[in-house]
């Protein structure tokens, strides 16, 4: 937090100097010409002490009289200086903050509520919040940049405000990232307020900008409370805010959505699609599975098909397994992977010996992580050399693939079975190793996982130690 110490005053502008017939009056701003000249002329004369005594007398009395300027009768120019330097002072300049946020000139809100970003503090969040409801879409940026700054520091380095640029009264701003897979951790508890603040916006906002800013804040920020908000801006004819709005319904991973999002399913812009049809997929709409056939075969997209195709494996129902059996060994990659994870999600354990067939003689990463995937979910939990959960284990300490690897652990280590093979791994294993395990199990809402993890905290490796601590933090609000 930057601060910097007021401005130091010296003696002579804080008390008056001592009245002496040997030192001269000063020049008082304000007073007539004629009255300096009568003092100059008669600054040794004895018989003016008690003049001059009485010159400082009124100076004190109009000084009394006339305090400093109220923010109201202030110039705009003058309260964005004020704002500006408030901000430089840390959480004690927020209640002078606070006007300026309702003050008449846009402005003035504007450098106000860029100061109050910059404070940061938990001291922000109620000033914030009274900025989401604010008519200008700039200050609604800020405002929900600084809110999920509090929660993800850094974020508004990264965030849409960052890019604001003005020209005249056009205000353009570009996205940095095509979609921000950030996420608060689960166990991190976001005031309610502020969920609500950010739905607003999200069907309410003064631009099709900050209202898919604030759509995406709501994901990050795992505000379920405003899933209906997002749900209504699906129905918007802005691509951005419907993309930002399905990306944020992934990360609240609430089933009851999924029906609420298949009449995106055949959508003419691919990027919506494709969102739309992972959304389902994560989702496990069993409802959806009828577009999802019709458009693996109609679209002319490989990645739209294949798209289709994971969400098919995802979702899994028995009636499926023929499309994945014909699919295990096409020659796309991606859609061999997905038939591979439908298999094991499906659970016929009379597959088992055909898919870990398929998972020795797969060349390509890909595809071999997914049938790694499929045998373990089969059963075969074996922790030997070349067993397919080994491959998934030593897979984390690959930079390419770890982000794939450990969705795969998460959710195999639902299962007891596959839980106790991966507590045998955690002592001999690289950082990697156990730092990808803690994650998996934090997800598992296991009581058994809790001892391992505790365990884990006492690595010499603080990476380790760190990670394990925030692993066990979410396992037990997940256990509560």
């Amino acid at each position: 937090m930057r601060s910097t110490a007021p401005t130091s005053i010296s003696r002579r502008t804080s008390s008056a100097p001592p009245v002496s017939v040997r030192s001269p009056a000063p020049r008082i701003p304000g007073w007539s010409s004629s009255a300096s000249n009568f003092s100059s002329r008669h600054a040794r004369q004895p018989s003016l002490p008690t003049i001059r005594g009485m010159k400082w007398t009124l100076v004190l009395a109009l000084v009394l009289a006339f305090p400093a300027l109220p923010q109201e009768e202030m110039s705009s120019r003058d309260k964005i200086r004020q704002a500006r330097d408030s901000g430089k002072r840390g959480p004690e300049a927020i209640p002078q903050l606070e006007p300026l946020l309702r003050d008449a000139d846009v402005e003035v809100r504007r450098e106000a509520v860029r100061a109050v970003v910059a404070i940061g503090t938990q001291h922000s969040l109620d000033p914030l919040v009274a900025a989401c409801g604010d008519n200008d879409s700039e200050i609604q940026i800020f405002a929900t940049d600084g809110l999920v700054n509090f929660y993800l520091p850094g974020y508004v380095e990264t965030g849409l405000s960052g890019t604001i640029r003005r020209a005249g009264d056009m205000i353009t701003a570009r996205w940095r990232s095509d979609e921000s897979r950030e996420v608060v951790d689960p166990d991190v508890p976001v005031r309610p307020e502020i969920i609500t603040a950010l739905g607003r916006i999200t069907t309410g906002g003064s631009s099709m900008a900050s209202r898919a800013n604030a759509a995406r804040a709501v994901g990050i920020l795992r505000g379920n409370a405003a899933l209906p908000d997002l749900l209504e801006a699906l129905r918007s004819k802005d691509d951005r805010l419907i993309f930002e709005s399905l990306i944020a319904i992934q990360k609240l991973r609430d089933p009851a959505a999924g029906p609420r999002v298949t009449f995106l399913l055949r959508d003419l812009e691919e990027k919506v699609q494709r969102a739309a049809i992972e959304t389902v997929g994560l989702m496990r709409t069993p409802e959806a599975v009828p577009d999802l056939e019709l458009v693996l075969g109609d679209t002319r997209s490989k990645n739209v098909r294949r798209e289709a195709m994971f969400a098919l494996g995802r979702i899994a129902t028995p009636d499926l397994r023929e499309l994945f059996l014909r699919y295990l060994n096409d020659r796309d990659n991606d859609l061999r992977a997905a038939a591979a994870e439908g298999l094991g999600r499906i659970g016929q354990t009379g597959d088992l010996p055909m898919v870990r067939r398929s998972f020795e003689e797969e060349r390509r990463n890909g595809p071999r992580l997914a049938f790694a995937f499929a045998s373990v979910a089969l059963g075969d939990t074996a922790m030997t050399e070349f067993a397919p959960l080994r491959y998934l284990v030593n897979s984390l300490t690959q930079r390419a693939w770890r982000d794939v690897a450990i969705p795969y652990l998460s959710e195999l280590s639902v299962k007891q079975p596959v839980r106790a093979a991966l507590y045998t791994a955690l002592p001999a294993g690289t950082r990697d190793e156990k730092t990808g395990i803690a994650y998996a199990l934090s997800a598992t809402a296991a009581p058994d996982a809790v001892e391992p993890l505790e365990a884990l905290m006492r690595d010499p490796d603080p990476v380790i130690g760190t990670e394990a601590v925030r692993a066990l933090r979410i396992l037990r609000s997940r256990i509560r």
